[in-house]
């Protein structure tokens, strides 16, 4: 199901480049500017079992996009440039922020030299538990569980389950099963206690992704300190903020701010809401966001950003420079709008 909605995805997206369609689109759906949002930046990964390759970009393709940008006379800008751009209303010329979620390694490795090359600012929101190394990277960890086993075993929600994992196929077919039995869980600590058990079953490390592949708080001071780059909160464990209580939801907002900026000694006033759905983020976090002192909080619902979304700056939509469509004929169309809008109905979409 989920290869066919990427084909459909696709199939929507060369449609729009090879009709020509995006140049028609681009003045009533570019808007005023794009938050674009990526997580991981390395080479290309070898393997058929790769279900998280939509979270990662390679540097060539970031440095395609980046470099369209320029060619494109947009703007790249700091979350702080873009809020007074809102505040104050000056739209006069277009302009792209550049996101990167979850505080990686690779963001300085790889995302880094790129960003160097074209002098251009980025911010990365950090899970302050990641930085810790006692974060629970789960989609990795499944992702490896699912790599070494041929057949898995699990009791989800109550419900158990077995399910074939032989191929690469079956592998993918298992990952997309557990992955959306795992978010559907009602509770906010069912998630972490069923990942917890099936971890235990197959004597898996549930915090090792963590430490191998996020930035510590070591690695971040001087990351920091670099002048493009500006780091943002991304809550304490990567929580579904919505299933949390609501002192619960304002403490993952309040103390994940709090401890960034004590180990790094900087101003946070940027947020990214875990996961950033509608099943993950909604009116009442959007306010929570903005008690917690927070300029801008940005979310996963794609769409453009048009003058409306100054009265909403909680509640920021982002475009997705997604690890399955890694061409760069589809760059010229997620600049003017036109993917945005087809999936948003062809609607212009002031908030989140």
């Amino acid at each position: 199901m989920k290869q066919l909605r990427h084909n459909i995805i696709r199939a929507g997206l060369d449609a729009l480049y090879f009709t020509g369609a995006y140049h028609v689109l681009r003045p009533i759906f570019s808007g005023i500017g794009t938050i674009f949002m990526l997580h991981n930046v390395r080479p290309a990964q070898d393997g058929a079992f790769r279900p998280n390759r939509h979270l990662e970009v390679t540097p060539e393709f970031l440095r395609a996009t980046l470099r369209h940008l320029r060619a494109q006379n947009i703007d790249i800008i700091t979350l702080d440039e873009l809020h007074r751009r809102l505040t104050a209303r000056d739209f006069g010329r277009r302009f792209a922020c550049i996101t990167l979620d979850d505080g990686y390694r690779d963001n300085r490795d790889f995302a880094l030299p790129v960003f160097e090359e074209f002098q251009a600012p980025f911010t990365v929101f950090v899970a302050s538990d990641f930085a810790q190394g006692t974060g629970r990277l789960w989609w990795i960890t499944l992702e490896r569980l699912i790599a070494r086993h041929d057949t898995i075993e699990a009791e989800i929600g109550g419900v158990a389950v077995r399910i074939d994992a032989r191929t690469p196929e079956a592998k993918q077919d298992a990952f997309d099963r557990l992955h959306d039995l795992l978010r559907d869980l009602p509770e906010s600590d069912d998630l972490p206690r069923a990942m917890s058990a099936l971890c235990a079953r197959y004597g898996i490390d549930e915090t090792a992704a963590c430490r191998e592949l996020c930035l510590s708080w070591n690695e971040l001071q001087p990351f920091a300190r670099h002048p493009l780059v500006t780091i943002g909160a991304h809550s304490i464990t990567h929580c579904i903020l919505a299933k949390q209580r609501d002192a619960l939801a304002a403490h993952e907002l309040s103390i994940s701010r709090v401890r960034i900026e004590s180990h790094l000694q900087r101003a946070v006033a940027h947020l990214a809401y875990p996961y950033g759905d509608r099943a993950a983020a909604g009116p009442r976090e959007y306010e929570l966001a903005r008690q917690a002192g927070y300029k801008t909080a940005v979310t996963t619902r794609p769409g453009m950003l048009f003058s409306g979304v100054a009265d909403h700056l909680t509640a920021l939509p982002r475009v997705s420079l997604n690890g399955n469509y890694q061409d760069d004929r589809i760059l010229p169309v997620l600049t003017s709008g036109a993917a945005t809008a087809m999936w948003n109905g062809f609607r212009r979409v002031d908030a989140a």
